[in-house]
C-alpha cells in the first residue's frame, strides 16, 4: 500500500482544495493569512507534498467554500 501522501485519495483533495480556491478568486497567500499560516503552507498542501489533517481540511474548506461532505463521498468512490 502506498503512503497516503501519494495516494489516489490524498491527489483528489488537494486537486479539489486548489481548484475551489481558484473558483472562488483567492490566492493561496489569501488563504494563508485567513489560517495564520504563510503561503507555503498552502503551496505545499495543493502540490501534494504536505498531507492535511481534518481540522486543516475543515479550516481551509470554510476560507473556500468547499462541501467536506461531499468531498468525502468522493473519496470513498476512489479505488485507492
Amino acid at each position: 500500500m502506498p503512503k497516503s501522501v501519494h495516494s489516489e485519495r490524498h491527489r483528489m483533495i488537494a486537486a479539489a482544495l486548489a481548484s475551489q480556491r481558484r473558483a472562488k478568486g483567492l490566492s493561496q497567500a489569501e488563504v494563508a493569512k485567513v489560517l495564520g499560516k504563510h503561503q507555503p503552507f498552502i503551496a505545499n498542501i495543493e502540490s501534494g507534498e504536505r498531507r492535511v489533517d481534518l481540522v486543516e481540511l475543515m479550516d481551509i474548506a470554510k476560507i473556500i467554500d468547499l462541501d467536506v461532505v461531499a468531498l468525502v463521498r468522493d473519496l470513498q468512490d476512489s479505488p485507492d
